[in-house]
C-alpha cells in the first residue's frame, strides 16, 4: 500500500471513529493540547467537529476554539448553538473574541455580541467568565496540572460539568489536593452546588449567597450549562453601588444621582422626563378634545371613558411586562417579533370579546342603552387589541434601536393606550351617536 493511500485509509478512519464516538474523542482532547486539539477538528465535517467541541470541557473548547484557523473557527462557530458559542467567546480576552468574531457572518456576529451582553444589574454582567470547569470523567492529576498553568489563581472551588456543559458539582480545592491523582472528579462531588442563572437579579443573588459561607457562586444559562462564577469581593462591591438604581430609574431619575446631588443636577436629569410626561397628558387630552361636542350630548360618555382607558392600560402592561420578561431572559429575540405580535393580537382580541361581554351587561343594566352598551363593547376589544400589540411591539422597537425599554417603554405604552381608548370610545361614540 502507497503512502498516500494509507494516509487517505488513516483519514477516513479517523472520520469513521469521529462519527460514531463523539464522546470517546472528547475524552482523548481533554489531554491533547488546543493546537493538537484543534487541528483534528479541522479535518471533520463541521456538525462533528461541533459535536466533539461542545462536549469538551469549558476551558478546553474555548482554548481549542482560540487555536483553530479561520475557517475551522468559522464552521464551529457558525454550528455550536449560540448560546453556548457566546459563552465559549466570553471565556476569551477580547482581542481574541475580536478576533473570532470577525471571521463569522456579520449577522452572526452581532448575535453572539447580544448573547454575551447581560444587563448591568445582573448576574452575567457580574461574573467572571474565567471559571475552572472540567468533565466529571476528569481524572484529578490532570485537573491538578491544568489548573497549576491557569494565569488567574483565584480559585477556590472546581466545577464539574456533564458532556453537555451543565452544571452537576462543585469540588474544594483542598479537597482537591488530598485525593489520589487517578480519581475521576465527579466522585468528589458532593450534592448539587448552590447557583444563580446569568439573568438574576440582585436580591437573587443575595439571597443565595446568604444561604451559607460561600467564596464563589457558580452562573449558568436556562439549560444549566455553566457560564461563570461570582466572587463573593465582587458581589458586595456591586450591591453597595446598584443598591437603589432600580428605584431611580422606573420614576425617571437618573443613575447617577446621589441624596445630595446639586440642585441644577438634579433639575437637568428629573425635567426632561417630566416634560415628556406632561406631553404625553396633553396628547391624550387633546384627543378628548376632539369629541367635546359629542361629550355634551351623551354625557355617560364622560363617566364609561376612563373604564376603556383603564381596562387598555391594564392590558398592554400586561403585554408590556411578559415581552420585557421575555427579552431580558434571552426567552425571545428582535427577530421574534412577528410571533409575538400574533400571539399579543390573539390574547388582546380573546381577552377584549370576554371583557366586553361582561363591561355590556353592566352599561346597559345601569343605561338601557343598547347602543352605549354595543359602542363601549366594539371600543374595549379593539383597544384592548391595540394596547396588547402596543405592548410587545415598543419595547422590541427600542431593543433593535439600541434604547433601554425598561426606562421609555412604559411612558410610549401609557400615551398609546390612552390615545387608543379615547379614540375608538368617542370616536365609535360618535359614528353611533343616533343609537346612544
Amino acid at each position: 500500500m502507497s503512502g498516500d493511500t494509507a494516509t487517505e485509509a488513516a483519514t477516513a478512519l479517523l472520520r469513521a471513529y469521529v462519527e460514531a464516538f463523539p464522546e470517546e474523542v472528547a475524552q482523548g482532547l481533554e489531554e491533547a493540547t488546543p493546537t493538537e486539539a484543534a487541528q483534528l477538528l479541522s479535518g471533520q465535517s463541521a456538525p462533528r467537529a461541533a459535536e466533539v467541541l461542545q462536549r469538551l470541557s469549558p476551558d478546553q473548547a474555548a482554548a481549542v476554539l482560540a487555536a483553530s484557523p479561520e475557517r475551522g473557527a468559522r464552521r464551529l462557530l457558525e454550528r455550536v448553538e449560540p448560546g453556548r458559542a457566546a459563552a465559549l467567546l466570553a471565556r476569551l480576552d477580547a482581542e481574541e473574541r475580536a478576533r473570532l468574531l470577525g471571521v463569522v457572518d456579520p449577522g452572526r456576529a452581532r448575535e453572539l455580541e447580544e448573547l454575551a451582553r447581560y444587563p448591568a444589574d445582573t448576574a452575567g454582567a457580574l461574573m467572571d467568565p474565567e471559571v475552572a470547569a472540567f468533565r466529571d470523567e476528569t481524572k484529578v492529576g490532570l485537573v491538578l496540572k491544568r489548573l497549576r498553568r491557569r494565569r488567574n489563581r483565584r480559585i477556590h472551588d472546581v466545577f464539574v460539568v456533564d458532556e453537555e456543559g451543565r452544571l452537576t458539582g462543585s469540588v474544594s480545592l483542598h479537597e482537591l489536593a488530598l485525593s489520589p491523582t487517578d480519581t475521576p472528579l465527579g466522585r468528589l462531588v458532593h450534592g448539587p452546588p448552590r447557583h444563580v442563572a446569568a439573568t438574576a437579579g440582585r436580591e437573587e443573588i443575595v439571597e443565595a449567597m446568604e444561604g451559607g459561607a460561600l467564596a464563589s457562586l457558580a452562573v449558568v444559562d436556562f439549560d444549566g450549562r455553566l457560564l461563570g462564577v461570582l466572587r463573593q469581593a465582587t458581589l458586595v462591591r456591586a450591591a453597595e453601588q446598584e443598591a437603589s438604581v432600580d428605584i431611580q430609574t422606573m420614576v425617571g431619575a437618573s443613575r447617577q444621582e446621589r441624596a445630595l446631588s446639586p440642585v441644577r443636577f438634579a433639575v437637568k436629569k428629573r425635567l426632561p422626563w417630566l416634560q415628556i410626561n406632561l406631553g404625553t397628558a396633553f396628547l391624550a387630552a387633546s384627543v378628548v378634545g376632539l369629541f367635546e361636542d359629542t361629550i355634551q350630548k351623551v354625557t355617560a360618555l364622560a363617566i364609561l371613558l376612563p373604564v376603556v382607558a383603564g381596562q387598555s392600560g391594564n392590558s398592554g402592561a400586561q403585554a408590556l411586562a411578559v415581552t420585557m420578561r421575555g427579552l431580558v431572559l434571552r426567552e425571545i429575540r428582535v427577530r421574534s417579533w412577528p410571533h409575538v405580535l400574533l400571539k399579543e393580537l390573539c390574547v388582546g382580541a380573546l381577552n377584549g370579546l370576554a371583557v366586553a361581554a361582561v363591561c355590556s351587561v353592566f352599561v346597559y343594566l345601569w343605561s338601557g342603552s343598547t347602543g352605549l352598551s354595543l359602542v363601549i363593547g366594539s371600543a374595549m376589544v379593539l383597544s384592548m387589541i391595540v394596547a396588547g400589540l402596543a405592548g410587545a411591539a415598543i419595547p422590541t422597537l427600542l431593543s433593535a434601536l439600541g434604547q433601554d425599554p425598561a426606562q421609555s417603554s412604559s411612558i410610549i405604552l401609557t400615551t398609546v393606550t390612552d390615545v387608543a381608548g379615547f379614540f375608538t370610545f368617542l370616536g365609535l361614540a360618535r359614528l353611533f351617536s343616533e343609537m346612544l
